[in-house]
């Protein structure tokens, strides 16, 4: 289990194309769960620290201690513009100072696109002025130390959820899904051919159209042997 060293930092990562990643920018979590056969999604804990928050971007990973922020920081003189931190805090809710305004400054001026982290974040109030993207399991005042060795980009678990760097990952108000990096082009096609569906399913309704008779569930009561009885 070489990856659960505690000692390394990987400094280069195959990133998919800027252009893919770009792709996804346009689709929703939902939307791409869905396409990837109702898989790659975060537990429902990890979510947007407000409303209307979107992020997108190839995943750059961090493990790190509970309550024990240092990779945090080290990340953040290695991540590239774009990147988006996603981190194993231990799912520990009680140490909102893994993350907070200064950590969200030198973010910002990095070019990080945002966070995704599996522990807590503070100072909520400065960072929603910030406009930026943070998806947490928790919000809480508890602080934290500088002294533990951790990784980065090597494989994390996050929400649930076993992230490799060069992944792709989308946040929005439904939640988190990443996308491997190996299906990136086919699930970036299928929601685009999904959404163009949905689209037509919209003006079927607008039109009267009922979803039951749109997708065909009223064959599905019939092959059932459901009937339909007035008393």
């Amino acid at each position: 289990m070489k990856w659960l060293c505690l000692d390394e930092i990987i400094l280069e990562v195959e990133k998919p194309p800027e252009a893919l990643v770009k792709k996804f920018q346009r689709h929703s979590v939902s939307t791409l769960c869905e396409v990837m056969g109702k898989r790659g999604f975060m537990t429902h804990e990890i979510k947007p620290i407000q409303p209307n928050m979107k992020v997108v971007g190839p995943v750059f990973t961090v493990f790190c201690h509970v309550g024990d922020n240092l990779m945090l920081h080290k990340a953040l003189e290695l991540a590239e513009k774009g990147d988006v931190l996603v981190v194993n805090a231990g799912g520990y809710k009680e140490a909102g100072g893994m993350w907070g305004e200064i950590m969200t400054l030198a973010a910002k001026a990095r070019g990080v696109a945002g966070l995704v982290i599996d522990g807590a974040v503070r100072d909520i109030a400065a960072i929603r002025e910030l406009g930026f993207p943070v998806f947490a399991r928790a919000v809480s005042p508890g602080g934290t130390v500088k002294e533990s060795l951790g990784f980065i980009n090597k494989p994390v678990l996050c929400g649930g959820l076993i992230v490799n760097p060069g992944d792709i990952v989308v946040g929005d108000d439904d939640g988190v899904v990443v996308v491997p990096r190996n299906i990136a082009e086919d699930a970036a096609d299928k929601a685009e051919a999904r959404e163009k569906r949905e689209e037509e399913v919209k003006k079927l309704i607008q039109q009267g159209k009922s979803t039951m008779e749109i997708y065909g569930f009223d064959k599905v009561l019939r092959q059932k042997g459901v009937k339909e009885v007035r008393r």
